[in-house]
Formats: structure tokens, C-alpha cells, sequence
């Protein structure tokens, strides 16, 4: 989550959420909200955007005809959730969604669907156990991932890798502005949980297109 969600912009988003690779021990979970959110990076703004740094206001107006995602659907692993939209902090990071069971999108980048990299952050665990996100490690290339729109369409993505950076040492290029067309980023917390931080150390991304 330096300019995050690196992904601490991206992380950032993730630092909100909760992240974890097994079932959340008791001081995690406690602090799950921190580490989803601040698992994105900062930087998420521009980078998210595709490397567009027109002021919020003129991207938004440029992408007011483009229906905003409302539902994710990720079969392979079980996931069908709400879709909310999340703001960037200002440190430009990611403010994580406030439950567990949501996934939230960058409203300061572009919509899933429209040119350039969309990104959609949410929790691996929280207080109670596994959150949203907690199966994301799971995804293998091939497989399909589905944003619901609000105009009643949908539009698919197909997973084409994995990975996991430790959130000072997010690739933003590549994370973020890398290749062409429309594209996604599913990210979450992963990794060793910092004790004395309160949040995990790395952030888990899904690349799809």
C-alpha cells in the first residue's frame, strides 16, 4: 500500500481487508480490518488509472457513461459478493471495505470493464475467521471471474497468473499499467503477520484479463 493499494495503493485496499494464508490467529484477526486496507499501496491512484493523473474530478466525468460494478462472482472459488466503491485515503492509499464479506473497487481508476487496469481489494480474514478473499491464493490460470454491472451486464475475466510481493516491493508498472485492453487486479494480504505492525506483509494479486 509509498505512493500503495504498493499495491499498497492497490494494498492499500488490502490493507482495509484482512489477509491471511491460514485461518487468522487471535491478534491477526483482531486487526484484520488494518491489514486488508494497508495491504495496498500507495501510488494507487495514478498507477490504478493506467498512468492517467488528471485530477479525480475529470476522470470521473471522462467514465460517467460506464456502469459501476455491483456483484463479483468467482466459482472456482466460491465467491459471489457485493461490490462496493472505496476511496484512497489521503496518503493515497486504499481505505479497505468496513465487512469482511465485501470486496471493494477503486472508484479512482477505471471500472471493471473500461480500458486499463480496474482493482478490486478485499479481506483474507477477520475476528471470526476466513473473509472474502481468504480462497484468492487458490485461482489458476484459465479461470473465470465475473463483475456484475449496474446496467444489468456483465463482463468476464480470465485469470492469467498469481502472485505474491511484500508490500514495500510492489512492481507498481507492472501491477498496474502493464499490457493493453481492459484488465483486472484482485488483491488481498498474505504472507507472515506482523505482529508489532498488526497486518500482514505481503499482498496476494491476481492478474486477469
Amino acid at each position: 500500500m509509498r505512493a500503495l493499494l504498493a499495491v499498497a495503493t492497490t494494498c492499500v485496499l488490502v490493507a482495509a481487508a484482512g489477509c491471511a494464508a491460514a485461518p487468522a490467529p487471535a491478534d491477526p484477526a483482531a486487526s484484520a480490518h488494518d491489514s486488508a486496507a494497508s495491504s495496498a499501496h500507495e501510488g494507487t491512484a495514478a498507477r490504478a488509472q493506467g498512468g492517467d493523473t488528471r485530477p479525480v474530478s475529470d476522470t470521473a466525468a471522462r467514465r460517467a457513461d460506464v456502469a459501476n460494478p455491483v456483484r463479483l462472482r468467482i466459482p472456482a472459488i466460491g465467491v459471489s459478493t457485493k461490490v462496493i466503491p472505496l476511496r484512497l485515503d489521503t496518503e493515497g492509499r486504499l481505505v479497505a471495505p468496513k465487512q469482511f464479506d465485501r470486496v471493494g473497487w477503486n472508484k479512482a481508476g477505471p471500472e471493471p470493464g473500461e480500458q486499463g487496469v480496474a482493482v478490486i481489494a478485499g479481506h483474507v480474514d477477520s475476528t471470526t475467521g476466513p473473509a472474502v478473499f481468504y480462497r484468492l491464493p487458490q485461482l489458476r490460470k484459465g479461470d473465470r471471474v465475473h463483475v456484475d454491472r449496474s446496467d444489468g451486464t456483465t463482463v468476464t475475466f480470465v485469470v492469467n497468473r498469481l502472485a505474491r510481493y511484500p508490500k514495500n516491493r510492489i512492481p507498481d508498472k507492472e501491477v498496474y499499467s502493464s499490457g493493453r485492453g481492459t484488465q483486472l487486479r484482485l488483491i488481498t494480504c498474505g504472507g507472515t503477520f506482523d505482529r508489532e505492525r498488526r497486518s500482514y506483509r505481503d499482498n496476494v494479486i491476481v492478474f486477469a484479463g
